[in-house]
């Protein structure tokens, strides 16, 4: 092909004939080229190889000379688009770089059409090409205001995420459970994600998700102090980046060693959680095929790492405030419920999830001189301090006019009165039931409360049908009568249960199914009052939300008449160290009396355990009890009795740890356990079963 050489014209007028093709491409920045298929020559006018960056003489009319211009890695497909366009006899327009003499790479616009011979055979290859560097440019950045545009849709969406998922928190847990799930994970565009809560100068680690469990278990509570990141970014209240997992181990040398359970991790942050100017904890999430963090992304997790902080901030004062409301509601409870020959008995009481986590639920016994129990549970109107007052109040009156010997109608009606008095514009419902053990009369008195359920030893259940008056505080001093006794037989093998309406109801659900639905619980549950009173729990909870506080007082009467099942029971006191070792012995004595002797070992480690954590934790005496059970005494029952109601919390114990390994014990050794709430204290339990040879 001939070079094209500009011809000497001047500007146009209207007339003129028109201005040459070739020049018009050169004046827009265009060549022209001819590659001729036999030879294998391709043939550039100036204007071409102007585009191409060759000067004069430079360039000898080979491809190969303009391909060792372009990059390698785009050749392939250069040669697969001209490979096509030559196959089906078309043409082509293919984007590439050429590498000008400067250095500099630059994009070209290749455009061309195939023309082929006689014989329909492609003969030559004609086509134009431009510089497209501006055009690209223009491209790529139109592209990157996309992409950041994009970007920051999606992160105002990753905050938008956090919030939606923490707005209906309330506790610490709800917040960890809220931010661990692994849906959010995922919007998040992370691999994994832990939260640490500062407690007592140590980090707790409260929720995780896609993190070892080696590592959750290994810094569960490590010091703050310690050269983890978690801990460094509460000491220096300052993000903690990492794109390098080189870096991450020189700098944590105690957590190299976890890297190898990670081996896609590329990056992580972790971010101090800063509530009142106070750092509460931290947050850390690790990412996958990351190489590093924009500046959009890292205000993006520092406006994250501030919405969590506010949520936990306000979790924590809610489980403080909760903790505050459960401790004064139980110490307006009995202490302790009173054993009665031929009556077994379980209380329970469980706080609302609301917050405050306060009412005004309560249960008590009384056992009467004629040996009959006095049983009641009772809901004084409103969810806050004055509703628990006044139920510590009315509990109190209640019962000293049951222990006086008063009818239960007189009994109610002078709480009735009593409570009216108080001029506190509260009301309460209650049911009192006078029991008598030995012959199963239960007489029932109902002030606008649920009534008994009876549940039979055939299984059956039925709601005990007694008349209904109207609530404490809300009968006129001169009716009378201003309640009504119903009397039921009670069945050996019988059980009562007795609880306020937080039980049963729901927000999402009619009464009369919460009135099912609790029947069906009692019908299927376990025998024993104990097993019971923890089986509704679970399983209305489940029902109702747990939107109410709930009171529960169970009584079964004995089967026949049997004697008094083998029991032991010591005291173990604080100020005397030489108490826990007679525990010890007694415990052993009466093993081998109950021919469960080779249990001895373990029961004896396990009621160390329990006694010993009672006794560092509260400042009175425990006591320790231990019974055969399981049909034929095949197990043993040990527990111990404390006056705190805080349960104990199973915590990670390093090989250097003096203590922490209690619960760990006990879930090893024992096929059971579990704590029982008593009034102003608790029980922890465990069963030790004997093995058969």
């Amino acid at each position: 092909m001939h070079r094209f050489r500009e011809p000497n014209t001047g500007p146009t007028r209207r007339g003129d004939a028109p201005v040459a093709a070739h020049v018009a491409l050169a004046v827009n920045g265009m060549g022209c080229f001819s590659w001729d298929l036999n030879a294998g020559d391709m043939r550039y006018d100036d204007a071409g190889l102007a585009v191409l960056g060759f000067k004069p003489g430079e360039y000898d009319n080979r491809p190969a000379t303009i391909a060792e211009r372009m990059v390698p890695q785009e050749l392939p497909e250069i040669q697969s688009q001209v490979g096509r366009a030559l196959k089906e006899r078309t043409g082509y327009s293919l984007y590439f770089r050429v590498r000008h003499s400067d250095g500099s790479l630059r994009w070209k616009h290749s455009q061309a059409t195939v023309v082929c011979d006689d014989n329909g055979n492609p003969a030559q290859v004609i086509g134009i090409i431009r510089d497209a560097s501006q055009e690209l440019r223009a491209i790529d950045q139109t592209r990157e205001l996309r992409q950041a545009k994009s970007d920051r849709r999606r992160q105002a969406d990753i905050v938008g995420h956090v919030n939606d998922a923490l707005a209906p928190t309330v506790t610490v847990d709800d917040v960890a459970d809220a931010l661990t799930t692994t849906r959010l994970v995922q919007r998040l565009g992370a691999a994994s994600i832990v939260l640490g809560l500062v407690d007592g100068g140590r980090m707790e680690l409260v929720g995780s998700n896609g993190v070892p469990d080696e590592l959750i278990r290994d810094f569960h509570l490590s010091r703050i102090g310690s050269p983890l990141p978690l801990s460094e970014a509460v000491r220096s209240r300052e993000p903690v980046f990492f794109t390098d997992r080189e870096e991450f181990a020189r700098q944590y040398p105690g957590l190299r060693k976890y890297l190898e359970l990670v081996p896609n991790a590329t990056a992580a942050v972790f971010l101090p959680l800063i509530a009142h100017d106070t750092a509460i904890g931290a947050v850390g999430l690790s990412y996958e095929d990351k190489t590093g963090f924009t500046h959009d992304e890292r205000t993006v997790l520092t406006a994250l790492s501030n919405t969590i902080a506010q949520s936990l901030q306000r979790a924590l004062l809610f489980d403080q405030e909760h903790e505050l409301a459960a401790g004064l509601q139980t110490a307006m409870l009995p202490g302790h419920i009173p054993h009665v020959p031929g009556l077994a008995m379980a209380t329970r009481y469980r706080p609302a999830r609301a917050r405050g986590g306060i009412g005004g639920d309560w249960y008590d016994a009384v056992t009467l001189p004629d040996g009959r129990i006095a049983a009641v549970v009772g809901d004084v109107q409103g969810h806050d301090v004055t509703a628990a007052a006044v139920m510590g109040q009315l509990r109190i009156a209640l019962r000293a006019y049951a222990a006086e010997g008063h009818p239960p109608l007189t009994v109610m009606a002078r709480a009735s009165a009593f409570l009216a008095e108080l001029d506190t514009d509260r009301f309460a419902t209650c049911l009192l039931v006078l029991f008598d053990p030995r012959t199963g009369v239960a007489a029932s008195v109902r002030a606008g409360h649920l009534e008994p359920l009876l549940r039979r030893p055939n299984g059956s259940c039925a709601w005990v049908d007694a008349p209904v008056g109207l609530p404490l505080g809300l009968v006129a001093p001169s009716a009378q009568p201003p309640y009504t006794l119903a009397e039921t037989v009670v069945e050996p093998g019988s059980t009562l249960v007795l609880c306020t309406d937080g039980l049963i109801e729901s927000r999402v659900h009619d009464i009369d199914e919460g009135r099912a639905k609790l029947l069906d619980a009692v019908r299927h549950g376990p025998t024993r009052p104990d097993a019971l009173a923890d089986h509704l729990l679970r399983t209305m909870g489940s029902f109702t939300g747990e939107e109410d506080d709930v009171a529960l007082l169970l009584l079964r009467r004995a089967s026949g008449r049997r004697a008094a099942a083998p029991q032991m029971a010591v005291t173990i006191s604080s100020s005397d160290p030489r108490s826990l070792h007679a525990a010890r012995q007694a415990l052993r004595t009466a093993l081998h009396r109950w021919s469960l002797g080779e249990l001895a070992d373990t029961a004896e480690l396990l009621a160390s355990e329990m006694a010993t954590n009672a006794l560092l934790h509260t400042e009175g005496d425990a006591t320790l009890t231990a019974r055969p059970v399981r049909n034929g005494g095949r197990a043993v029952r040990i527990a111990v009795t404390d006056s705190s109601p805080t349960s104990p919390q199973r915590r990670a114990a390093t090989e250097q740890s003096t203590s922490g390994r209690g619960l760990m014990l006990i879930e090893e050794l024992a096929t059971d356990w579990g704590v029982e709430p008593r009034g102003n204290g608790k029980r922890v339990w465990c069963e030790i079963p004997l093995l058969p040879h």
